[in-house]
């Protein structure tokens, strides 16, 4: 999952404060998080065929990909693209026997149901390699600055008792650095599925969250007592 990054700019100090002995620093953090629902759904499928005619299986995978495409394209709300287009040779006893060609095709959705269901239909001809969970961009910016006024709440809370913890009276800042984070959940894996089992229900897929946060990080500088 893209993280966000600031830096707060600080004033040019003096050329005798640059000078100066740096004293009582403390430097510590504080984060923010909330669990956000995913609003997109991920699916690669792929068509694969093995055989000694390298020719005649690229027109076989070009024709399943082709048609997987067509139908994706005939349903609105989803995004899809091919993806690597692979030819591989086989060996058996260190002679070339045959070759494998694959490609894939990612689909990207934000409705579980309509995604399901076109998993389902292309399982006729494509095998299933993997479906996953994601925030979109907008949803993970979305989140992060509803999350960095808390946090950095957060953190001047915290340098407040600290100043207070060690008897001073007030603290200066000297570096504060933002930045963003969390965890993805991990992608759901399904193994591949050959035509004779394409009549299967299709999968249940459902959107899910992950966790995202914001962490203030940075340094103060308590003043002389």
């Amino acid at each position: 999952m893209g993280a966000l990054a600031a830096l707060f700019a600080m004033p040019p100090l003096s050329a005798a404060e640059a000078d100066a002995t740096v004293y009582d620093q403390v430097s510590f953090s504080a984060t923010a998080q909330a669990e956000v629902a995913n609003d997109r759904l991920r699916a690669e499928l792929y068509a694969q065929q093995e055989g000694d005619n390298a020719s005649r299986l690229a027109a076989e995978v070009n024709r399943a990909i082709d048609w997987a495409v067509q139908e994706a394209r005939r349903v609105d709300g989803v995004e899809v693209r091919t993806l690597d287009y692979r030819t591989h040779p086989l060996y058996r006893k260190q002679t070339l026997s045959g070759w494998r060609v694959r490609q894939a095709i990612e689909l990207k959705s934000g409705d579980a149901t309509v995604l399901s269901d076109l998993v389902g239909r292309l399982q006729q001809r494509l095998a299933v390699a993997s479906v996953g969970y994601e925030l979109s961009a907008a949803g993970r910016k979305a989140a992060e600055s509803a999350l960095i006024d808390e946090a950095v709440a957060a953190f001047r809370e915290r340098a407040a008792r600290v100043t207070r913890q060690f008897g001073r009276t007030d603290h200066r800042l000297v570096k504060v650095d933002i930045h963003g984070g969390g965890q993805s959940p991990r992608p759901m894996l399904r193994a591949a599925m050959s035509s004779a089992e394409a009549s299967v229900a299709p999968p249940t897929l459902e959107l899910g969250s992950q966790t995202v946060q914001i962490t203030v990080s940075g340094t103060i500088e308590l003043q002389v007592p």
